[in-house]
């Protein structure tokens, strides 16, 4: 008999997210007063636009701060819809979309809907833990192909094709994906629709950076899947990234009825409707001036381009150029010894407790040897991080800097 005490092996098979501990850790310093330039954000550094902050006020002084339908209110979810036939000349109807709490729950929904104990899903990596978390929670089992640095991080259609075994139930692709920035081109998700829909396999695509593609680069993948797999898929969305709404905590997933009916039916027993003000203030996101999103992806580039113009200074800090998103995922493995730093665990630790800079480590996103750089900052806190940054590397070099673990003094 299982001790009492004990939880779930479900809760054992997850730890919290590690993006989230870099952020607490340099919290930690601040509070103590430390001037911590914060690298590891995976948020805009820009305000929620002032049409949708006026909106969501106007839902508060008007009273509507009620429950609302499990899935969202019609005008949100028609909003959705509106955005997607303007966006990418797709058509879906109200009925195929669920309103979540973020992108986040919209993945852990559909997860929730489709698996079964011990079916597997062919996502890739480096990628966000979170997905692979998700199935592991749903029970089922997770099958990492491996994207890489010389080829931009892309998601290969042959790879993803190959992992494909008898127990597979579905591919999840992330583009522009977290933390690499990289794309999966629209014919490569076309072979893949192709070869896998055939035997019932859902595709599911996590596109809350869609907005945030730097380069003119032709990305409709919504119009791809809804093409070649019109009824084994799933996009998932967000207003977090694209309008700067993170705590507003607003996502979605579109799909065929029949999937959004069954996210439905579990969402409605977790976390019912999202916050009613903030589904209001998506109606106006979603159908007000899109201007925001051109500015912001605007100043996204023109940092990205700078960074890796002053990373440059260091050619052991090898960088690929991101097509889209707002991180670089440096390849810092010339820099790792056993005398010095052992892994980018170590780097990412001693960097925030020498040169107070906090990023992430590649371990996060099954990726060691490697760093997670947010370009979510200004370019003047961008540029004094970077050369902190640089400042370390070169007391690596003179042998100042022995690996202290993870603890934070």
């Amino acid at each position: 008999m299982r001790d009492r005490t004990e939880f779930s092996e479900r809760s054992r098979l997850v730890a919290s997210s590690p993006t989230q501990r870099v952020a607490v850790e340099a919290d930690t310093l601040r509070r103590r007063g430390v001037d911590v330039v914060d690298l590891g954000a995976g948020e805009p550094d820009f305000p929620t636009p002032d049409h949708v902050k006026d909106a969501g006020r106007m839902a508060i002084r008007k009273g509507f701060t009620k429950y609302t339908p499990n899935a969202g209110i019609p005008e949100l979810r028609q909003a959705i819809c509106s955005r997607y036939e303007a966006d990418y000349g797709i058509k879906f109807e109200p009925d195929q979309v669920i309103v979540t709490a973020g992108g986040k729950q919209a993945l852990f929904n559909v997860a929730m809907a489709l698996l079964d104990p011990g079916d597997e899903v062919i996502t890739h990596s480096p990628g966000w833990p979170t997905i692979v978390d998700q199935v592991m929670l749903a029970d089922g089992r997770p099958v990492i192909v491996r994207t890489h640095a010389e080829d931009r991080f892309r998601v290969n259609a042959d790879a993803m094709i190959d992992a494909v075994g008898p127990r597979a139930r579905a591919i999840v692709i992330n583009s522009p994906g977290n933390p690499t920035g990289g794309l999966i081109d629209e014919d490569d998700l076309a072979a893949i629709a192709r070869a896998v829909t055939k035997q019932g396999i859902w595709i599911v695509l996590d596109l809350c950076y869609e907005q945030l593609i730097h380069d003119n680069i032709s990305h409709n993948l919504p119009r791809v899947l809804q093409e070649a797999a019109p009824n084994r898929f799933a996009l998932v969305g967000s207003l977090s990234k694209s309008y700067a709404m993170t705590g507003w905590r607003c996502g979605w997933a579109i799909g065929p009825e029949s999937l959004i009916a069954a996210c439905n039916n579990i969402q409605s027993h977790c976390t019912s409707n999202v916050s009613s003000v903030t589904q209001h203030a998506g109606v106006t996101a979603l159908t007000g001036s899109q201007t925001c999103i051109a500015e912001m992806r605007s100043a996204y580039r023109e940092r990205r381009d700078a960074v890796l113009g002053w990373l440059k200074k260091e050619p052991r800090l090898r960088c690929v150029r991101p097509a889209g998103a707002f991180y670089l995922f440096p390849d810092v493995t010339e820099l790792l010894s056993p005398d010095t730093v052992r892994t980018t665990v170590d780097f990412a630790a001693e960097l925030l407790r020498r040169n107070h800079v906090a990023l992430t480590p590649g371990e996060a996103f099954d990726a060691p040897g490697f760093i997670r750089l947010s370009y979510a900052a200004s370019l003047g806190q961008l540029e004094e991080g970077i050369n902190r940054i640089l400042d370390f590397v070169a007391a690596i070099d003179r042998g100042e800097v022995r690996a202290a673990g993870s603890d934070i003094r």
